[in-house]
């Protein structure tokens, strides 16, 4: 099924859930035991970093250790499939993000994600932001996009890999503007970032939450958010939309 551009993008940063088949979670008792908490990343990046801290939160709650258990690889689908194969107790969750939906229309994958996984809650929203290394030449979205267009292949987009956020904000943008960079996919934000600030690569569609305090110490140069709006964590810093008509990446 082909969706609208917006529909498609306009997807929760994360959220959590849990086999289909299980209802312990409604238990009054539950949980008697650790939980396991499936995060389909590396650590250090966003998805990462929520799932730690709602452990935490959970624990602290619940009175039981609910455990981070990092499986990166294929964009979050090995997670994904560990999750599906566990037993549907209420004792392995899975934390969701966008690949784990571009994935599911993409390739032919041994679970089916709408069938055999149940959505427990969402729990972030997560804006993307267009930055660079202080070092490159451009220092709005116009200009980037002028410097790219007379450097066509020679700009490295980072991501945190195939089908993530960043990486569809950045099709996107390509799309739109008629640009073209090479994508450079990464096992989470910590690994793509460590490069744009070492300058390996130029540009990364990067969540807020990641890159908000290098952007804050000036290590980053912020061009624009992908929201239609102005951020309320950069206020200063404009939308894409604002040069490029009609562009909006809301997950």
């Amino acid at each position: 099924m082909k969706l609208p551009r917006r529909t498609f993008l306009h997807l929760a940063a994360g959220a959590t859930a849990l086999p289909a088949a299980s209802r312990i979670a409604y238990a009054l008792d539950y949980p008697t035991g650790p939980v396991r908490l499936l995060v389909g990343f590396a650590p250090g990046g966003p998805p990462d970093i929520l799932a730690r801290l709602m452990g935490q939160w959970l624990s602290e709650r619940l009175g039981q250790p609910f455990v981070v258990e990092n499986k990166p690889g294929a964009s979050g689908s090995i997670a994904a499939e560990a999750a599906v194969k566990a037993p549907a107790d209420g004792y392995t969750l899975l934390m969701v993000a966008l690949p784990d939906a571009v994935n599911a229309t993409l390739y032919n994958l041994n679970y089916n994600f709408i069938r055999d996984i149940a959505p427990v809650a969402g729990i972030s929203r997560d804006p993307d932001v267009m930055v660079v290394n202080p070092s490159f030449p451009a220092k709005t979205v116009p200009e980037f996009i002028s410097f790219a267009k007379a450097n066509s292949g020679k700009i490295n987009m980072a991501s945190p890999g195939v089908g993530s956020s960043p990486h569809m904000a950045g099709e996107l943008f390509k799309f739109m503007t008629g640009i073209d960079m090479t994508h450079v996919a990464y096992h989470s934000s910590a690994p793509a970032l460590t490069d744009l600030l070492g300058g390996q690569v130029q540009v990364y569609f990067a969540p807020i939450s990641a890159s908000i305090e290098y952007i804050r110490a000036d290590r980053l140069r912020a061009l624009a958010v992908t929201t239609a709006a102005r951020a309320d964590a950069l206020p200063n810093i404009p939308p894409v939309g604002d040069f490029v008509p009609g562009y909006e990446v809301v997950r």
